[in-house]
Parts: C-alpha cells; structure tokens; sequence
C-alpha cells in the first residue's frame, strides 16, 4: 500500500460509516432533556459520552502536536463531573469542537511531512499511526455505547 493509500484510508477511517453509525449520527437529534439522562443498568448519559469523546480526541490530537503536551490525570480529567450538560449552548459547543478536532486529525494524517510510523517525539515510544488508530479505536468504541444509551432511552431513530 502506498504512503498516500494509507494516509487516506486513516483520514477516511476517523468519521467512516462503512461498518456502523457514525459519530455525526449518534449525536444528531438527541433532545435536550435526554442529554443528561442514565438508562437504567448504564452508567453513562448522552452528556457524559460525548463530553468524554471530545475529551479524549483532544488530548490525542494534543499529544500527537504539542512539544509541551502535559498528560492528564486518568479518569478524573477524561470524564465531566456532570450528567448534563451545564449551560443550553455546551453540547453544541462540544459537538462542534469534537468535529474540528477530528478535522485536524485528518489532517495531521495527510500531512506528508509527518512520519506515520515515527515515535512521536515527546513519548515513550508511540508513534503517530499508533495514536491515530487509537482514537478512531476509541471514537467507534463509545460511538456504540451513545447509540445504545440512546436506544434505551427511546431516543434513537429506530427504537
């Protein structure tokens, strides 16, 4: 596979709906007063997934092009202390922000001057193809988890 083919297909795979809903789908159209919600037997809202996607892609996008990059603390700093949203305009804040962050990892993985098997400098030995599969990895993981919080809280197109 060429250089090219690869980059495209990580750039392609960071939002792909090839083999399920995609992160653009599994936020869209969930009313307001849902957000916050638990499904019973689950310990997550709407909220607190996608404020932990957001979370969790900017920190890799951080790590990926920060000389400085600090790491966070595990799980305190990847998870919001609330089950709702704080104010009406955060999750279209959040939203909005996890698409320009997803943004700038396609771009980051089209970049030809950035090495995709090098160890990304002010690691421990990742390397930035490494992090990219790790949060396309991450993003389809808790995609799945929003869609079945949605689904049993009778919020998802087909429940």
């Amino acid at each position: 596979m060429s250089d090219q083919a690869l980059r495209a297909q990580l750039a392609a795979a960071l939002d792909w709906q090839a083999a399920h809903a995609t992160f653009d789908a599994a936020v869209e159209g969930i009313p307001p007063e849902a957000r916050g919600r638990i499904p019973e037997g689950l310990p997550y809202s709407p909220w607190r997934l996608l404020e932990h996607l957001r979370i969790t892609q900017w920190d890799i996008l951080d790590f990926c092009r920060n000389p400085d990059y600090q790491e966070m603390n595990w799980p305190d700093d990847y998870w919001p202390s609330t089950d709702a949203p704080p104010s009406a305009t955060a999750w279209d804040e959040s939203v909005a922000a996890f698409r320009a962050d997803r943004e700038a990892l396609k771009a980051l993985s089209m970049d030809e001057s950035i090495d995709l098997f090098a160890r990304i400098p002010h690691g421990d030995g990742q390397t930035y193809l490494r992090e990219l599969l790790l949060v396309t990895d991450h993003t389809a993981y808790h995609v799945g988890e929003l869609i079945a919080v949605r689904r049993l809280l009778g919020v998802w197109p087909s429940a």
